[in-house]
């Protein structure tokens, strides 16, 4: 392979000739392993104090309730105050609240109450900070490098997804929950060191009113009048409602390849396995700043994710004697999906970004937090209660199968979507007025 095609095959790092799109991404990089180890240290601590997985799974009630209300809410305040303003008070916001989680370890506080409220807090700004970040992304950059900035971005998370649980559960043993809640907070400062020298970023044609219920169903509306935009949501909440199989990840461990009840090795392969993926597509995303049928290579990818989960499925019939054949394969099987996945999400967000009035991108991607953060919630519920029925193979492999179904029918159903394109090279937004 000659050094010109593989440069053509590799993620594209154009964006990150933009310095503050640079400094996001660096932030990032630091700042992504913390919030993980954040996210594994307090259902971990949980249920160490509590001995009760009912008490860790108030996380997810605890989590999805802030973060559908301040998501939504939060896309309408970014449509309304400056921009920048905005990520220096949520990110503020952030490290206040990993602070305090630093601080209620310290004490050798067991109250679970108390953990659940700062988890919701913490949400409350995350929910804000999301889509106030996403918005920013086409004030910094041409809108044809939009694909290859949310897959650089998108990549990072997806190694801090593998690393930080990894790393936290080699600490946790070693030095407790205080410790990983210190560095979640260090690391955020880095975040806010980004956010500090971006430009001022107010938001053209923003109302003098100051945003409330009303702003944010006005949000809805606009969504309605735009089927491109809406289709992208469509598709994202199949992809992940019926082809999201976490939930049944510790029973497969458990019954299909003999791991131990309680965890192990091939308990954690399987959460590795679609982060992995993702990793590994969004290394190779390089042809994402030349896909121009946005909407058709969405559909494409999304199907490749279902037939992945499907076939995934389908190893989980396994004799004693292909246990490990069939667990290599299934790994392999949900690494394309992932690998799918991340392609699937760039261009999504790219669309979300380009396509949407500068006025209303905030509240867009507030829609777009709450479908991302709720879609695999919903899964969870309904994978449980379909395979407590027929199974897990037979619900995963389903599930898989109904992803590629829903996708033919969005393509017919939507051919506005499926036409959907974009040229090589945009016009560029006027630059944001400098601090």
């Amino acid at each position: 392979m000659s050094s010109l095609s593989l440069r053509a095959l590799v993620a594209d790092t154009r964006p990150l000739r933009e310095h503050h799109v640079r400094r996001l991404w660096i932030a990032q990089i630091i700042t992504v392993i913390g919030a993980q180890l954040t996210v594994v240290a307090v259902p971990a601590q949980i249920y160490a104090d509590t001995g009760s997985s009912a008490y860790v799974g108030l996380t997810g009630l605890f989590g999805l309730v802030p973060l559908v209300i301040f998501g939504l809410y939060g896309g309408a305040l970014a449509d309304h105050f400056d921009r920048r303003k905005m990520l220096m008070v949520t990110t503020l916001g952030l490290i206040v609240s990993s602070g305090l989680f630093w601080l209620q370890s310290a004490l050798g506080s067991h109250n679970v109450w108390l953990l659940l409220c700062l988890f919701s807090v913490q949400q409350a700004f995350f929910a804000v900070n999301q889509p106030t970040r996403q918005a920013v992304l086409p004030k910094l950059l041409p809108l044809d490098l939009l694909p290859a900035a949310n897959a650089l971005f998108m990549t990072v998370f997806q190694a801090g997804a593998i690393a930080g649980p990894l790393v936290a559960g080699v600490l946790i043993p070693i030095t407790g929950y205080t410790y990983l809640y210190l560095i979640d907070t260090i690391t955020l400062f880095a975040t806010l060191y980004a956010v500090v020298f971006l430009p001022r970023m107010p938001v053209e044609g923003a109302g003098t009113k100051a945003p409330g219920l009303r702003s944010v169903l006005d949000g809805f509306v606009y969504l309605r009048t735009q089927p491109v935009l809406l289709m992208s949501f469509v598709v994202d909440l199949i992809a992940m409602i019926f082809g999201m199989p976490r939930a049944l990840y510790p029973q497969i461990a458990h019954q299909s390849f003999l791991g131990p009840a309680d965890g192990g090795i091939v308990f954690a392969l399987l959460y590795a396995a679609i982060p992995a993926g993702s990793v590994i597509g969004g290394v190779f995303s390089g042809w994402m700043s030349r896909a121009e049928r946005q909407g058709l290579i969405v559909l494409w990818c999304i199907s490749v994710w279902g037939l992945g989960i499907a076939l995934f499925g389908a190893t989980l019939w396994v004799t004693p004697s292909l246990r490990m054949p069939m667990l290599v394969l299934g790994l392999f099987f949900q690494m394309v999906a992932g690998a799918a996945d991340v392609a699937s999400a760039a261009i999504r967000s790219s669309i979300l970004q380009s396509a949407a009035d500068d006025n209303v991108r905030g509240r867009l991607q507030g829609v777009f937090t709450v479908v991302v953060a709720g879609g695999p919630r919903i899964a969870d519920v309904v994978h449980g209660g379909v395979a407590a029925v027929v199974g897990t193979a037979a619900t995963t492999a389903g599930g898989g199968g109904l992803v590629v179904v829903g996708m033919v029918l969005c393509a017919i159903l939507a051919p506005t979507f499926v036409r959907y394109r974009v040229t090589h090279r945009l016009s560029v937004e006027p630059a944001a007025q400098e601090a």
